[in-house]
């Protein structure tokens, strides 16, 4: 099916305004010809009745002067008998038989008519003249008036040159003023377009310009680049996902690899039941580390996640009532309801590590405490073992770093559990840092506190 319009934005409003134009100046101009021509030609014949009636009312009262006087505009006034004498008539122009040669067939009526006349003196002149027959004392007369109607001709021919010619004119203009104007509000689209164009996905870190005019072009380019951002944070997050898989997981799955080719090799002095023990403890070990590289890739990428109003004093509890019997006893200081709004799994993520990362390190204890200061959540948990170095507290939230007292008390650990604790506060608004303490570390998460709307109360 063929368009009607063309395709590019800048052709469509240059056309639309054109034709909006046309149809405006079409409408203008068939107005102008309908009534002006028809007004101008009241104005002279209203000028010209008003100048026979005068005269014709003086010659009903017999008070006809042997000379008229013609008013401005009037090119001749003559009262001419019924036997063809001139009783009056205007003085200074030459006496023109065409110019009384209409001849009214009743009286009291003014009658019409238009000539032109070719003479020396008045070369290819528009008249338009009048009569009226009236009845005088000396018997029937009739009175002549008669005005050149060069000055309506030429005001129509120049209404004529703006119609016919000046509005094409003016249509080219609004074409190509629309053209001109469009292509420079366009600009800053082309300078998008053409950017956009040159970004590839090896390299997301460029944007686009933003214009300055505050205008819908400069909302685009600002949504543009906030679309490049997460675009490249995605992309970020796929490639650091990708990185830490293959750093993390190279390890135990060569080492899994290792134990099932050795079992492979000598069948008959392996102990199969351990070995495969061991293997599952791998597998164990390598879904753990998925199942965190997963929850960080999905922070990273900002992944919206089902939020509702969950108890820390009350997950707490159920953190420690699953830890009965652990290494260490965990004591949680009495508490009441401390509501947040969040992801219950991802929470229990966060205090299932640092719960597992304060059992590995404390000595005798572990203390958690949870609390409600303010508007703010605070849960704190304390072992006595070892401490964090000052220099090293911001360092153990860095992904896969592990201090030497954390190597030597667990070689399996991942290095991931603190830092996607951290993510994992960041993305409830909150925080999560290492407090001074002695002995042992405390770690303090920070949440804002939830207060449900009244009726939800």
């Amino acid at each position: 099916m063929k368009r009607l319009f063309p395709r590019s934005i800048r052709a469509r409003l240059t056309l639309i305004a054109t034709l909006i134009a046309a149809l405006v100046f079409t409408g203008a101009s068939a107005l102008t010809l309908i009534t002006v021509p028809g007004n101008l030609y009241d104005i002279v014949q209203g000028r010209i009745e008003l100048a026979v009636r005068r005269v014709a009312s003086q010659a009903k009262a017999g008070q006809l002067p042997p000379s008229l006087v013609a008013p401005a505009r009037i090119y001749l006034l003559e009262v001419v008998s019924a036997n063809g004498e001139v009783l009056a008539r205007s003085l200074g122009r030459p006496r023109n038989p065409q110019l009384v040669a209409l001849h009214p067939a009743k009286p009291e009526t003014i009658y019409t008519k238009e000539i032109f006349l070719s003479q020396k003196d008045v070369p290819e002149a528009h008249f338009l003249i009048m009569a009226l027959t009236v009845d005088t004392p000396t018997g029937p007369a009739t009175v002549y008036g008669a005005t050149s109607m060069a000055d309506v001709d030429r005001a129509l021919k120049w209404i004529y040159v703006l119609v016919f010619l000046c509005t094409p004119l003016v249509l080219l203009s609004v074409a190509a003023l629309t053209w001109t104007m469009v292509g420079f509000a366009m600009r800053p689209v082309e300078r998008i377009r053409a950017e956009m164009a040159e970004i590839t996905g090896k390299d997301l870190s460029r944007r686009v310009p933003v214009p300055e005019t505050g205008d819908e072009i400069t909302h685009l380019a600002t949504t543009t680049n906030d679309t490049l951002d997460r675009l490249e944070r995605s992309a970020e997050t796929q490639r650091r996902f990708v990185a830490d898989a293959s750093h993390e997981l190279r390890s135990p799955i060569s080492a899994l690899r290792a134990q099932l080719e050795l079992a492979n090799t000598y069948p008959d002095e392996t102990d199969w039941q351990t070995t495969g023990a061991q293997a599952l403890a791998a597998a164990d070990r390598i879904t753990h580390i998925i199942d965190e590289l997963l929850m960080l890739a999905r922070l990273d990428a900002g992944a919206a996640v089902n939020r509702r109003e969950v108890d820390m004093c009350r997950l707490a509890e159920e953190q420690i009532n699953r830890r009965e019997g652990s290494r260490v006893p965990i004591v949680l200081a009495a508490c009441q309801a401390c509501p947040v709004l969040g992801s219950p799994i991802q929470l229990d993520r966060l205090l299932t590590n640092l719960l597992d990362n304060a059992t590995r390190h404390a000595a005798t204890r572990i203390d958690v405490e949870a609390k409600v200061e303010g508007d703010r959540v605070i849960v704190t948990v304390t072992d006595d073992g070892d401490g964090v170095p000052p220099e090293a507290r911001e360092r153990i939230f860095e992904r896969f770093t592990r201090l030497e007292s954390a190597r030597a008390k667990d070689k399996g650990g991942s290095g991931l559990g603190l830092p996607l604790s951290r993510e994992i506060a960041m993305a409830h608004q909150g925080t999560l840092t290492v407090a001074d303490h002695s002995p042992g570390a405390r770690f303090v998460v920070n949440l804002p506190l939830y207060a449900p709307p009244p009726e939800q109360k």
